[in-house]
């Protein structure tokens, strides 16, 4: 799992369809410090995540497929949490 920064949205007019009506979002990894790290990834939302929000996403294609109920779909990353807090000890 990584935290991400939601950074956009993704339309896809023609896509497989396994995916009708999945929301798909632009999604930033980020390090602990909040700063970006590695290029940003296409994400399906299980969440109704929206731009701004730090997510929790997943970025394995099984973890992801079985996160959104979609077991058979071609999926790599998926949104499956809003986070509200960061607490470093």
């Amino acid at each position: 799992m990584v935290i991400a920064r939601v950074i956009g949205s993704v339309v896809s007019t023609q896509k497989n369809g396994k995916l009708e009506g999945a929301k798909l979002l632009l999604a930033q990894p980020l390090d602990l410090d909040g700063k970006d790290r590695g290029t940003p990834v296409i994400a399906i939302d299980a969440v109704d995540a929206g731009v701004g929000d730090r997510v929790l996403a997943v970025q394995e294609g099984f973890s992801a497929m079985t996160s959104v109920g979609h077991v058979d779909s071609p999926i790599d990353a998926a949104v499956i949490g809003v986070i509200d807090l960061v607490e470093l000890m």
